[in-house]
């Protein structure tokens, strides 16, 4: 019975302690979008960051896929 109670008061605990997290923000200030201006954080753009994380990930997956054959000629 102990094993059964620890981890039901554990999830209890943990449930009611993350409510807030469940919680919705509050709705844009009147006239948001009005503008024109509906970037990511207040006007940062995110297209340039975009491109060089593409980079990023397709030369890695090139280096493992390298790594990857240059192990099986062994």
């Amino acid at each position: 019975m102990k094993k059964f109670i620890i981890p039901l008061v554990l999830s209890l605990v943990m449930i009611l302690t993350t409510t807030d997290v469940w919680s919705q923000p509050p709705p844009p200030p009147e006239g948001h979008g009005e503008t024109g201006n509906q970037n990511a954080g207040n006007g940062a753009p995110i297209g340039g960051g975009l491109f060089i994380l593409l980079g990023l990930g397709a030369a890695y997956g090139g280096r493992k896929l390298y790594l990857m054959n240059k192990e099986e000629e062994v």
